[in-house]
């Protein structure tokens, strides 16, 4: 069963501008895929629409088969705890260490605080983080405050991780490391969605590829459908 799918989805915004039209895709449990197109093509409303951030004008999200226009306000923030999220400018807690941002879905979760300082030290270990658990984010370079982003977003385990722009103030060498990242997730039982306009580093990826052209659903690209340039 599909982790999230979108069934012919248009979003309109209040004074005519279509963002998205008719788009149809599904997200496999335990797959990665990258959504691109250029600036204005719908990327980051595809993205808002699978965090109930906005709602579709026609057509239906559905996440883990549930139809998200039935979930009401009071039901959106445990939506939002199934997934992970990843922004490109970190929206870290800059005034908390390293060890307690990573932590807060845990908190919010209402986990026991001893599960949540083992959840939270492998996650940070795995990621190369363990020395600056007691850090504050100010003291921390671009590459390790993406890091720490990254290991908030899948600390809980998310079923559907989404990134948007994750790579786009890293350089290149960071910004392979990070897409590795998200490639080990998939065999842990999370998928990841990341939209990016790198096509170079999209391609090098090798994996499943939605163009969004104005709005629309352009093409649907196999990995092995790939070419490097």
């Amino acid at each position: 069963m599909p982790v999230l799918r979108f069934d012919t989805v248009s979003k309109t915004y209040p004074g005519g501008h279509t963002a998205l039209a008719e788009v149809s895709f599904a997200v496999d449990a335990g797959e990665m895929l990258f959504v691109t197109g250029h600036s204005g093509a719908g990327k980051s409303t595809l993205l808002k629409l699978i965090q109930l951030v906005e709602r579709p004008s026609r057509g239906a999200v559905l996440f883990d088969d549930r139809n998200l226009l039935k979930v009401r306000s009071g039901g959106i923030a445990g939506h939002r705890r199934q997934l992970g999220v990843v922004y490109q400018n970190h929206q870290l807690l800059m005034d908390r260490s390293v060890a307690d941002n990573v932590a807060l879905p845990l908190v919010l979760r209402g986990m026991k605080r001893v599960e949540i300082n083992k959840r939270v030290r492998s996650i940070l270990d795995k990621l190369g983080l363990a020395a600056r658990e007691r850090a504050l984010p100010s003291q921390l370079s671009a590459g390790e405050q993406q890091r720490v982003g990254i290991a908030r977003a899948v600390v809980a385990e998310p079923a559907l991780l989404i990134a948007d722009e994750p790579t786009g103030n890293l350089d290149p060498g960071l910004s392979a490391e990070i897409m590795g990242l998200f490639a080990s997730l998939p065999e842990r039982g999370t998928s990841v969605l990341v939209a990016s306009h790198d096509l170079r580093l999209v391609k090098h990826m090798r994996k499943r590829v939605l163009v969004l052209d104005k709005g629309r659903l352009q093409d649907d690209i196999a990995p092995e459908d790939l070419v490097d340039e």
